[in-house]
């Protein structure tokens, strides 16, 4: 049997539409196919709570939010419908509240009692206002912000009554002092300036130094090792002869300059008597020359006659010039 296409269309429609309304019913919290149990509580305030959010026990999701509607015209009161989705017992003096976690959407808690009796459906729940985190925390918060505003109100009084007290010339200084501070500030900040500041490029010579070091380490090593060495070569050497030769040698120019100043021996006199001085000088010079006299005029000394010949003078009176002697042929 052939199925038109005007017949598949249709069923289309059918199925697309029962799938739409089942998601809407599901989204909304709602289950068709499950027996759902109603049960119902009145708060004064839901906040943000909206309808198909949870409701849970300990923690535990026991159903949904199924409808929220206002107890009267007045708004005294916004009755929230719950659908139970679990099979769970709940005490009849159990209580719900709405928790609004900081994050999450927020649903309805209930606080189970200590009752023997159970609550039915249809029944409704005893309900308490829940403070929250922000709540706490502002209650928490609210006697430290009271002492803020005290601390602040007489700190403003003292300040008005130094205001009036200080004289022009106290409030001059007052505020100059402020500034001495606010200059003290900004020096201290360039100085420790990591970039500019004299204490940041002291710590970066001092790292350029520290680098420097590492990167000659070795030879430092090296020449420390050498030094020791030397240290230990320059104790191996027996240096007492050495120390003795000059003390010795410290003795011997002693005894000569002790010698040397005594005017009685030989040397002393010549250094210390100036006549014994002339002297020796007048005869080194008299044998100077005389040997000049020698080298001019040998055959005075050496040539002989037997008839003799007649001096013919010419001696010499005082040393002659070094370029001054003849030549020998």
């Amino acid at each position: 049997m052939k199925i038109s296409n005007e017949t598949k269309v249709g069923v289309l429609s059918i199925v697309a539409l029962t799938i739409l309304i089942l998601g809407f019913n599901f989204l909304k919290g709602k289950d068709l196919f499950t027996k759902t149990r109603k049960i119902y509580a009145v708060f004064s305030d839901l906040g943000p709570l909206s309808k198909s959010n949870e409701v849970k026990i300990n923690g535990y999701v026991i159903g949904t939010v199924y409808d929220l509607q206002a107890r009267d015209k007045d708004i005294s009161g916004i009755i929230a419908t719950i659908n139970l989705t679990k099979d769970v017992n709940i005490p009849a003096d159990s209580k719900a509240y709405i928790s609004s976690p900081l994050v999450g959407a927020s649903f309805i808690a209930i606080e189970k009692g200590d009752s023997t009796a159970l609550l039915k459906v249809g029944d409704t729940l005893q309900t308490r206002l829940d403070a929250g985190i922000l709540d706490d925390v502002k209650a928490q918060l609210n006697p430290t912000l009271n002492k803020i505003r005290q601390v602040l109100d007489t700190l403003t009084l003292t300040l008005t009554g130094v205001n009036g007290v200080l004289t022009v010339e106290a409030k001059i200084n007052l505020h100059q002092i402020f500034n001495n501070l606010n200059s003290a500030t900004s020096s201290l900040a360039s100085i420790v300036n990591p970039q500019t500041g004299a204490l940041g490029k002291t710590l970066n010579n001092t790292e350029a130094i520290t680098d420097n070091l590492k990167k000659n380490n070795e030879a430092i090593t090296a020449t420390i090792g050498n030094a020791k060495k030397a240290s230990e070569k320059l104790a191996a050497l027996d240096i007492q002869p050495t120390i003795d030769s000059l003390k010795q040698m410290v003795v011997t120019l002693k005894s000569f300059m002790s010698k040397l100043d005594n005017p009685n021996g030989t040397l002393g006199a010549l250094v210390n008597d100036k006549t014994i001085y002339n002297k020796l000088k007048d005869a080194i010079l008299g044998a100077e020359i005389l040997i000049d006299d020698l080298k001019a005029h040998p055959k005075r000394y050496v040539n002989f006659s037997i008839f003799g010949k007649k001096d013919k003078g010419g001696y010499l009176n005082s040393p002659l010039a070094k370029d001054s002697l003849p030549s020998k042929e």
